[in-house]
């Protein structure tokens, strides 16, 4: 790989990091091109050259989340036990609860935001609920449970009500007492 394109790859992560972060701060439809370019210390004429349109730089930005969340995932395969994964995923949460009061969840808030739409942005934007969606419904059926697609969609259902509701009330100590809820609740099953 050349320079060149080393450089050319660093700038479009840059601009797919610039573009998570102004989303996520001003919402979709406030963000312009210019904030990304902005953020991401880029000239403001190269963001058309990696991204031919505002959706394509979205859609990158998603699949940039989803790699996230896949890797937080996969994190938490260390853990011994599907019952210790799924608390070590709340625990998580918890620690996302200072940035989920001032803002909200990236991903709840990303896809409430593109469900007003009916393209692929916002079909590409289901993966950032599926993904936790599908590694809870395992861990609970790796710990035997018949009922696991509905104890997945509870526990992610709460984090997101809870990320909504430290949003609204500005409170991140609400997703602190949720959560620790949510360990006892998975030790009780």
């Amino acid at each position: 790989m050349t320079r060149s394109d080393t450089r050319g790859k660093e700038k479009r992560q840059r601009l797919v990091e610039g573009a998570r972060q102004v989303v996520y701060q001003h919402g979709l439809e406030r963000t312009t091109l210019v904030d990304v370019a902005r953020a991401a210390d880029v000239p403001q004429g190269n963001v058309y050259y990696y991204f031919k349109t505002k959706d394509d730089l979205v859609e990158a930005a998603i699949d940039a989340h989803v790699r996230e969340i896949e890797a937080m995932l996969e994190s938490l395969e260390r853990h011994r036990t599907p019952r210790a994964r799924l608390k070590a995923l709340v625990r998580a949460f918890i620690a996302q609860r200072e940035v989920a009061a001032e803002r909200g969840c990236p991903h709840g808030s990303l896809c409430q935001e593109l469900d007003k739409r009916d393209d692929e942005l916002q079909q590409a934007a289901r993966r950032l609920i599926e993904v936790p969606l599908r590694w809870a419904q395992n861990q609970f059926s790796l710990m035997g449970r018949r009922d696991a697609a509905d104890l997945a969609v509870a526990l992610i259902s709460a984090y997101q009500g809870v990320s909504l509701l430290a949003n609204t009330l500005r409170d991140p100590d609400v997703m602190l007492r949720e959560g620790r809820r949510l360990e006892r609740w998975i030790d009780s099953l």
